[in-house]
């Protein structure tokens, strides 16, 4: 039987453990300080606390009263003890078992001890064992007091599995909020935002510290609709009806600095057991890139139906003409015709041409076919091509004696001066000078192209190079799909050199290209 005083140790010291549960968060040091007093209470001079890994193994928790060295060798034990489905079957008789075995041999038989094994949730997740050095059996009374400290650490260690559990997918879905591309608003039931991602604060264009606490109105402005309506006005109607009642706006963001940018964004709600609106998840997508593109497409499909439909249209009239049998053509008209054709059938190729080439651009197999090449030749023979097309302009070539020979792809390199020179005869419909002038440097080779036409506005310079890219005036008095420079960029990057608009010159267009010397290859 119990003595009085023993009784009120064993209240006053469950009491002491009941109130660290509520205050102490480190494992380790609870489940020490559960050991010390089921030691002291059960006048045990040692004892460990040996839990179960969430997925395998067993370890050593918390110790007392055991060296370094022989604690060591006891851990290494436990992780080598198999595994089993039901543990307090088989682990923990053989880990009684085996503690009892090496308490016997390091005493000289004056160690003896008991292990329970602590149950949290219906499962086994760790034994509590204790040392005595006098002999004779733990008492029942001793097993029933070490159970109340067992159930207090089993308690102690759920509490704390649980309390890790929610740590981590805290911090895991923090982790995924944070690394989102997307922009990411967590609000309350009220629109109070409680957490912005850094993807969101960079592209509302401040620190999310500042988000936080304030109302989803003073944050989303909308410039413009596009697509949609606003939240407020959703919910006016009656949003959210049920968990998955997504809704998607698109439009105009208004930033602090009062820009905008073109956004869309998915408001989720989250709703309780009940039915109530507990939060409000808001992603927001940066759709700049998605309008960019559906402008560029309905640039594509108006300019190329339009760069269609003129020689299509000529070549169909002149042979609808050639054709009508209540006619006879001189030799002279049907020549004439036949020229008109066959150069409105090159402009259809070379259209084609460039449009396939557009698209192995894109596709990243632009192939080059390198092999040693006279830049001077080479433009010498273009300008002597385009002065037959021509009596309104003069076309010289100007290359110093020294122009060492390149290597590069032949056929693309007469693409990039025929594109350079096919645009300076039609940007300057006055005629003039046309010049293919070289320039050897150190490092490369660079040619330019010079006009006396109306030359590029400073509002186009940024934008000569861009795929579709055409003037507006150039749209109204010239043809052309606006793929001949950026087809050219391609080309001359593809060689490992630059392709640029000389700002500088002002009598007319000057544009200019470089190709590395072999010697920097």
């Amino acid at each position: 039987m119990l003595l009085p005083d023993f009784r009120v140790r064993q209240r006053d010291y469950l009491l002491e453990i009941a109130r660290a549960l509520t205050q102490e968060l480190d494992l380790d040091s609870l489940l020490k300080r559960i050991l010390q007093l089921s030691a002291d209470l059960l006048a045990g001079q040692a004892g460990l606390i040996a839990l179960r890994g969430e997925e395998s193994g067993w370890r050593v928790a918390a110790s007392h009263g055991i060296g370094g060295e022989l604690l060591k060798y006891l851990d290494s034990l436990l992780t080598r003890l198999p595994e089993t489905e039901n543990p307090a079957h088989f682990e923990i008789p053989e880990i009684n078992r085996t503690l009892k075995d090496i308490a016997r041999k390091v005493s000289l038989g004056l160690l003896t001890g008991v292990g329970l094994p602590l149950i949290a949730r219906n499962e086994v997740i760790g034994v509590i064992f204790i040392f005595r050095n006098y002999r004779g059996p733990f008492s029942q009374n001793d097993r029933a007091l070490l159970q109340s400290f067992a159930d207090q650490a089993a308690v102690a260690v759920a509490n704390a599995q649980l309390y890790t559990q929610l740590r981590h997918e805290k911090q895991r879905i923090s982790a995924l909020l944070d690394s989102a591309a997307d922009g990411i608003l967590i609000m309350k039931n009220d629109h109070t935002i409680e957490h912005a991602n850094p993807a969101f604060a960079k592209l509302w264009g401040q620190p999310a510290a500042e988000l936080v606490g304030r109302q989803h109105d003073d944050v989303i402005h909308w410039a413009k609709l596009a697509h949609g309506i606003t939240l407020e006005k959703a919910e006016a109607g009656g949003w959210p009806l049920s968990a998955q009642a997504t809704l998607y706006v698109e439009g105009d963001l208004v930033k602090p600095d009062g820009a905008s940018i073109a956004v869309g964004i998915t408001y989720a709600p989250l709703l309780s057991e009940d039915g109530n609106l507990v939060n409000i998840i808001a992603a927001a997508r940066d759709i700049t890139h998605f309008r960019q593109a559906e402008d560029l497409k309905r640039t594509f499909v108006s300019v190329i139906s339009h760069e269609l439909k003129t020689p299509v249209a000529l070549i169909k009239g002149y042979v609808s003409t050639l054709r009508r049998e209540d006619a006879r053509w001189e030799r002279k008209v049907v020549e004439d015709s036949l020229a008109v054709i066959e150069d409105e059938t090159d402009r259809l190729a070379e259209l084609i041409d460039n449009l396939l080439d557009a698209t192995r651009l894109e596709a990243g197999v632009l192939a080059l076919n390198a092999s040693d090449l006279s830049l001077p030749a080479l433009a010498k023979r273009l300008a002597e091509r385009f002065q037959t097309q021509t009596s309104k302009h003069t076309l010289i070539t100007d290359f110093p004696p020294d122009v060492p020979i390149v290597l590069a792809d032949e056929d693309r390199i007469s693409q990039v001066l025929y594109n350079l020179i096919g645009n300076a005869v039609k940007y300057s419909p006055a005629g003039g000078e046309i010049c293919i002038r070289g320039e050897v440097r150190p490092e490369a080779v660079i040619v330019c192209v010079t006009d006396q036409g109306k030359g590029i506005a400073t509002g186009d310079l940024p934008h000569v190079f861009d795929r579709f890219y055409r003037a507006d005036d150039s749209q109204r008095k010239t043809s052309g799909a606006g793929l001949g420079l950026y087809l050219a960029r391609a080309v001359i990057e593809a060689h490992r050199g630059n392709i640029w608009v000389d700002p500088t010159y002002q009598n007319g267009a000057r544009i200019c290209f470089s190709l590395p010397r072999p010697d920097d290859k």
